[in-house]
């Protein structure tokens, strides 16, 4: 069980489709052109395609010993499975010969193809190029997924070796030291050069180092191969569906907000403002949302001549981004007093208008649209964020309080809120935002709060790991998020993924079927449902054996580990060095309440919810469906504009005070 092996192994899973294909694809090119190569060179391109062919052959019967023994045994027993790294490395030792024919094959068709009929001289170029292509993504695949910290350790290990006090020693320290240095600079390594089109300045190496450390210390206590995961995924989500269908279903949460709040009113609010929060993203959600209308309408305005007076926006040469945002919010370009397509690492866009529909200079805060917003969110390590009135520690985000932070300057240094505010001085201020923007517009309330009293802040789909506890408390007064269904970015923070970690464990080591079954089993479960299945609860090992390393017991990384040592309890807390982090305001919370018996059409529960209801990740279908900003709109516009709740009364109690 070694992780470089074993990543390898999931790869060539992977691509097992496409050295058939090209076979297949040579085999009729050498078919349909054969004797036909009566050219020059006619018979060295007639050779390449039967010796590359042969090559093909050769791999594909390696590919398909790779896979029948990977499917050998079960995850924990891996005794079956012992003969993969030697058809690893005899798969990798068919690599020299196919790089050499395939750079041959490119050196013949530029040299001995003249005077060759065009047709046969594409059949071979064609199969050159896709013999380069097999050849390079198979590369690159190699380069991101293969560990080099997964080598088997010198020596069988003894006993004491497999202890934690092997590792309090000042020998074990200072390997174990190596390997996590070694780790972060492999992760940091694969970051540039998933990112070699960004501008490696000191910000983004600053980012790709904070990203590295957090991505290497959580996968650093663990042997499992991507496949692995997706078991443990799998099963999961039925263990999850089982106590679900268990629950009771009149039980009704007595969930409240911190102060009596009409829940109907606050989704009118909500639906509004999340208008403008998917307006900010500009015209790719434009067209998103409306694929049959949206780029119709968009061609012409986006093609028109620009005045000077459209100098206001920046970041936006064709015009398609702030003519989408006239389209969404329904304003007028006076409305406007700022619009910013600004996009850095930190640096996101954002508008200011003047909504005079609900009286309210109104801050929209794009999310997550490009690889440098995608560095923000992932840069979660806790940035101190001092706020005067709030007693207790203070902390956020990293990414997103710096991002924060850039439109607070903008706001009030560049003048924008004043001048705002001078036109319209007895409007109020509400910041608003989705995914990214929907923390980033929680942290710029928390920090606009001394200045404007009366701000409010609509945040959708919020990243759970966001603000310390004292700042969730602290914004429960102006700060409302709306979550929907079983989104996952709202459950998304290091604790949370610790313990899907550990549960992920848990179910791969209590499983004795093979793997492909369960995979099997998983798929057709998420395609077409039916019952969960009773095998992810078997056991047929002893519960403390449990604390021990069940994957890779020679790799070091994993001895000691708070994961592993946690498995023997369900309720065992989660060790992690990153500080809690939790979602901001009050919490609206967004369920399906299942489909009518009078309309065919979805019908949505809302209800006030709390933290603990997203302390843990849900496995299902909708966990990335419910995040998408149409479907949060959608669910909105279903429960304030079409009111099925009130035509076809739900079967479930609504007699709550705080659940509509």
């Amino acid at each position: 069980p070694q992780p470089g092996k074993g990543c390898c192994t999931d790869l060539y899973w992977g691509v097992f489709i496409m050295p058939n294909m090209l076979w297949i694809w040579t085999l009729a090119l050498y078919t349909l052109h054969k004797g036909k190569f009566d050219c020059s060179g006619g018979r060295v391109l007639h050779s390449y395609l039967v010796v590359l062919l042969v090559l093909l052959a050769f791999i594909i019967l390696s590919l398909c010993a790779i896979v029948y023994v990977s499917a050998q045994g079960t995850i924990t027993n891996p005794g079956p499975r012992r003969s993969i790294p030697v058809l690893v490395y005899v798969r990798a030792m068919l690599y020299i010969p196919e790089l050499i024919w395939a750079i041959l094959g490119a050196i013949w068709v530029s040299d001995d193809s003249r005077g060759c009929e065009p047709a046969e001289v594409g059949a071979v170029i064609a199969a050159v190029v896709a013999s380069w292509i097999l050849l390079l993504s198979t590369g690159v695949g190699v380069l991101f997924v293969f560990d080099p910290l997964g080598s088997r350790l010198p020596g069988p290990p003894s006993q004491e070796q497999l202890g934690v006090r092997d590792l309090e020693s000042s020998e074990g320290s200072q390997l174990l030291s190596t390997a996590r240095s070694v780790a972060v600079r492999v992760w940091e390594s694969r970051l540039r050069l998933l990112c070699c089109c960004l501008p490696q300045d000191e910000s983004h190496r600053a980012a790709f180092s904070s990203i590295a450390q957090l991505v290497s210390g959580f996968f650093s206590d663990t042997d499992l191969v991507p496949s692995d995961i997706a078991v443990g995924l799998a099963l999961l989500h039925q263990e999850q569906d089982k106590k679900e269908q268990c629950r009771d279903p009149d039980e009704v949460l007595p969930h409240s907000p911190s102060s009596p709040i009409d829940l109907e009113a606050e989704l009118e609010k909500a639906a509004h403002c999340m208008q403008f929060a998917i307006a900010a993203y500009g015209w790719p959600m434009y067209v998103y949302s409306n694929p049959l209308t949206g780029a119709c309408k968009l061609s012409g305005d986006c093609c028109k001549t620009q005045s000077a007076e459209y100098d206001i926006v920046g970041g936006d040469n064709m015009g398609c981004h702030f003519s989408s945002i006239l389209h969404s919010t329904g304003l007028q370009y006076r409305d406007f007093i700022y619009v910013s397509f600004h996009n850095q690492i930190y640096e996101i866009p954002f508008f200011v208008a003047l909504d005079h529909k609900r009286e309210a200079v109104l801050v929209a805060i794009r999310g997550t649209l490009s690889l440098r917003d995608l560095l923000t969110d992932l840069s979660a390590d806790c940035e101190n964020l001092p706020v005067e009135g709030v007693s207790g520690t203070c902390y956020a985000h990293k990414g997103m309080s710096q991002a924060a932070g850039y439109i607070y300057k903008k706001l009030l240094n560049d003048g924008i809120l004043n001048q705002a505010f001078t036109i319209a001085p007895e409007y109020k201020l509400v910041i608003t935002g989705h995914s990214l923007g929907g923390g980033t517009a929680s942290l710029l309330a928390i920090l606009l709060r001394s200045s404007f009293p009366t701000l409010q802040c609509y945040a959708f789909s919020p990243p759970g790991g966001l603000m310390s506890k004292a700042l969730a408390e602290y914004s429960k007064d102006f700060v409302v998020s709306v979550v929907l269904g079983k989104d996952l970015v709202p459950r998304l923070s290091y604790p949370n993924m610790e313990d899907l970690k550990r549960r992920i464990l848990k179910m791969v080591s209590n499983c004795n079927k093979p793997k492909y079954r369960i995979l099997l089993q998983g798929c057709w479960y998420e395609l077409f449902g039916g019952d969960p299945d009773d095998f992810p609860t078997e056991m047929d090992r002893r519960e403390e054996e449990l604390s021990q390393p069940l994957l890779g017991e020679e790799t070091l990384l994993i001895r000691g580990s708070s994961s592993y040592q946690s498995l023997a309890s369900e309720d065992s807390p989660v060790h992690c060095a990153h500080l809690p982090l939790y979602l901001p305001g009050r919490i609206l919370h967004i369920t399906e309440d299942g489909p009518s018996s009078c309309f065919s059409q979805v019908r949505y529960r809302a209800e006030w919810s709390s933290e603990t209801a997203f302390r843990s990740v849900l496995i299902s279908p909708r966990m990335i469906a419910d995040h998408m900003p149409d479907a949060v709109l959608r669910s909105l516009h279903s429960m304030t504009q079409d009111r099925p709740f009130n035509l076809c009364p739900s079967s479930l109690s609504n007699s709550h005070l705080n659940v509509i």
